[in-house]
């Protein structure tokens, strides 16, 4: 599995983003930078990070950090994949 490929689709369906996410590299800065990706916003891309990795995402691992940029989101999402 390409999780990078997976988290951009990942954002866009969450965000409605309208296919602009696929676009985005690993260095595509994301919280702060996207609109779309809110406080809200975070908790559902979890939520959809959890389903489609069959994950759990711990409270304790969640932080802004994680959210910077996209290759934060893939190492994030890597990292909890390992486990």
């Amino acid at each position: 599995m390409d999780i990078q490929k997976e988290v951009l689709s990942l954002l866009d369906e969450v965000l409605s983003l309208d296919g602009r996410a696929l676009a985005f590299d690993a260095d595509t800065p994301l919280l702060g930078s996207v609109a779309e990706l809110d406080s809200m916003a975070v908790i559902a891309v979890i939520q959809e990070i959890e389903l489609r990795f069959d994950i759990i995402v711990p409270d304790d691992e969640v932080d802004g950090s994680s959210f910077a940029t996209v290759g934060s989101v893939v190492e994030f999402v890597t990292r909890l994949n390992a486990h």
